[in-house]
């Protein structure tokens, strides 16, 4: 049996639950509450010193780094395969997965907190209490980044270019599925499941908008979401607080969104 360590809402461990449920493979949850920290406990530092999700144990082995664990599921695990037969291909399929540690991870993570999230870091602080949260991250430049993104919101000066990667992935996208069903040609792999969670992230912030300005990658998650792994891996662990908050905050900041990408 795999030991996962993961969060439900978490990019990275849908990446991960994605590969385990097209694999067929069961997992022992340990399911983290990331804003109680429970990533930065001791016990957990001591499997994964990042203090990030996810992390595996399988057989007495452990492997973090979603992009590295999902290669290791997709050896260990065989059939089916997340990769296709030809080189081209999986250099391609790589080359979709690498964009997500040089950058486009993080651009997610900021017009999430940009949209939506900073509502929960305000939500029933004082100023000064808000400031004593915000001043608690370590490194200086998250503390000056995640200050700004929560007090401004899409204004921040952060905001723009994410929202702006995220543009760019959704444009590559469209014009790579002009050459196959999935991202790489005709193999469902994983940078289709890399992906998935990144496109469903600007479908909860309630910026359908920019897919369905592409139809090609509407297409695509319309298709993504019938596959019996996306259940599994995805609805089935959905925070139902956390997506009212990306749909309420997000409908409410559509058109602020809309004017800082088109430069409004």
């Amino acid at each position: 049996m795999i030991e996962l360590y993961h969060n439900g809402m978490s990019t990275c461990s849908q990446k991960v639950r994605l590969t385990l449920a097209e694999k067929g493979q069961e997992f022992e949850s340990h399911h983290f509450n990331l804003r109680a920290g429970d990533q930065h406990k001791p016990e957990y530092l001591a499997l994964n010193p990042n203090g990030v999700v996810p992390t595996i144990i399988h057989h007495g082995k452990v492997i973090y780094e979603s992009a590295v664990i999902d290669e290791y599921l997709d050896e260990v695990f065989p059939d089916p395969k997340l990769h296709s037969a030809d080189p081209y291909e999986r250099a391609r399929m790589r080359i979709w997965v690498k964009q997500l540690d040089e950058g486009l991870h993080a651009a997610s993570a900021t017009i999430s907190a940009c949209i939506a999230f900073r509502y929960q870091f305000m939500e029933g602080k004082t100023e000064a209490e808000l400031k004593k949260t915000l001043d608690g991250y370590v490194d200086p430049d998250k503390r000056a980044r995640m200050t700004e993104n929560v007090m401004k919101g899409v204004d921040s000066s952060f905001f723009r270019p994410a929202i702006k990667r995220i543009a760019k992935m959704l444009d590559d996208m469209h014009e790579s599925l002009a050459k196959g069903p999935w991202l790489t040609g005709d193999t469902y792999s994983l940078a289709d499941v890399a992906l998935t969670p990144y496109v469903t992230r600007v479908a909860h912030l309630q910026q359908n908008w920019m897919i369905t300005a592409r139809p090609r990658v509407a297409d695509w998650l319309d298709r993504v979401r019938v596959r019996p792994a996306y259940k599994i891996a995805l609805e089935d662990w959905v925070n139902p607080d956390f997506l009212s908050l990306m749909e309420a905050r997000g409908s409410e900041n559509r058109d602020g969104v809309k004017a800082v990408l088109h430069g409004e």
